[in-house]
């Protein structure tokens, strides 16, 4: 499985960006973002399924949309209204049809106040 992000960078309190994943290598019926913070544990932010049922955490809802092409090879994450709490590497992830999980290299995100 291949995985390539993009998208990451520096933006401003309540500015925008967009994260972009395309995958490659097998079917997937998930996939999403999970991004982690400096001295903080991996986390889950969006996820969405073959089915497109979207999962958000908590702390990024009504903020982060998450959306996929129909083909599911490409999973997007468009953040609006950024706060430095958002700062982080953040990880495209993905889920095969076998059960197989995988992880891209990761982008930094940097929200500054």
């Amino acid at each position: 499985v291949q995985l390539q992000a993009s998208g990451g960078g520096l933006v401003q309190a309540g500015g925008s960006l967009r994260l972009s994943c395309a995958a490659s290598g097998s079917i997937f019926n998930i996939m999403g973002w999970y991004r982690q913070a400096p001295e903080k544990q991996r986390e889950l932010v969006a996820t969405i399924t073959s089915g497109t049922n979207a999962l958000y955490a908590d702390s990024v809802k009504g903020r982060f949309k998450i959306s996929r092409d129909s083909a599911m090879t490409t999973v997007y994450l468009h953040m609006n209204s950024l706060k430095s709490e958002d700062t982080g590497v953040y990880y495209c992830y993905v889920l095969s049809i076998y059960g197989h999980p995988s992880w891209g290299q990761g982008t930094q995100v940097t929200v500054s106040s």
